[in-house]
C-alpha cells in the first residue's frame, strides 16, 4: 500500500481538465490487495441524487453490517452541483457531496459500495477509483448496465458470471445475484480484488437484485433530495 497522503479533490474547469486529472490519478489506484473478507467488518453504500433545475445535489452513506446487514449509521450531505454533465466525468458531479457524507460519519466506512464503475471506465478510472485513491479506503462499483461495455450473458443461476469485456481486455464481471434476474456489473475500484468484489456484492444482495447496501443508500439520499428541495 502507498504510503503517499490522498490527493485532494479537484473540480476541473473543462473536460479536458477533467480527463488529465484522470489520467494523473490513475496510477494510484492499488489493484494488489484482495480487501477485506466478505461478511466481516462494515460495509457503506454511497448513493446520490440531482434537481438538476434548482442545481442541488445530495448524496448518502449508509454504514450496514457486513455479516448481518443491519444499519449501523447514516449520513447525507447537500451541495451544489459543480460540474456539468459529461460522460465519462460523472464523478466530478458526484465525489465533494459523497466525501462530506462520508466525513459526517462516526464509524471507518470499510469497503464501500459505489453505484457505478471503477475500472470498468473508458479511462480505468470511474466513480469508484477515484473515491477510493481520495479516501484510501478499499471501493468496489456496482452498475446496473454494461455501461460500453460487452459480455456473454451468465449463467441463469444466482452467483453465475461472465467477463465485462472491453475489446480483449478484462475491466469487471457482469454478475446474477438472483436467478432468472439481469445480472449487474461489478469493477474494482480500490485495493480489491475481483473475486473479492463480486462475493461481497453476492452477500449484499440477497432478496433484491442490487446490493443492500446501494438500495438503503439510494432510497436515503432520494428522500433527503425531496427534503431539500421542497
Amino acid at each position: 500500500m502507498t504510503s503517499s497522503p490522498a490527493p485532494a479533490h479537484e473540480t476541473p474547469a473543462d473536460e479536458a481538465e477533467g480527463r488529465a486529472i484522470q489520467d494523473r490519478l490513475r496510477d494510484r489506484v492499488i489493484l494488489d490487495e484482495s480487501g477485506p473478507e466478505p461478511g466481516t467488518g462494515l460495509v457503506t453504500g454511497v448513493d446520490v441524487a440531482y434537481d438538476d433545475e434548482k442545481d442541488v445535489v445530495v448524496a448518502a452513506a449508509v454504514v450496514l453490517d457486513a455479516a448481518t446487514l443491519e444499519t449501523v449509521e447514516e449520513a447525507t450531505a447537500v451541495g451544489t452541483i459543480a460540474f456539468p454533465y459529461i460522460p465519462g466525468l460523472l464523478a466530478f458531479r458526484e465525489i465533494p457531496t459523497v466525501l462530506e457524507a462520508l466525513e459526517e460519519l462516526s464509524v471507518d466506512p470499510g469497503l464501500v459500495v459505489c453505484d457505478g464503475y471503477g475500472l470498468a471506465h473508458p479511462r480505468r478510472f470511474g466513480l469508484a477509483s477515484h473515491l477510493g485513491v481520495l479516501t484510501g479506503l478499499p471501493v468496489i462499483g456496482v452498475g446496473k448496465n454494461p455501461f460500453t461495455f460487452t459480455y456473454e450473458a451468465p449463467g441463469p443461476r444466482r452467483g453465475d458470471s461472465s467477463p465485462l469485456l472491453d475489446g480483449d481486455e478484462v475491466v469487471g464481471r457482469a454478475l446474477r445475484t438472483r436467478e432468472n434476474t439481469s445480472p449487474v456489473f461489478v469493477s474494482v475500484g480500490h485495493r480489491i480484488s475481483l473475486d473479492n468484489a463480486c462475493a461481497h456484492t453476492l452477500r449484499l444482495a440477497g432478496r433484491y437484485r442490487q446490493p443492500e447496501s446501494t438500495r438503503r443508500a439510494d432510497a436515503l439520499c432520494r428522500q433527503t433530495l425531496r427534503e431539500a428541495t421542497a
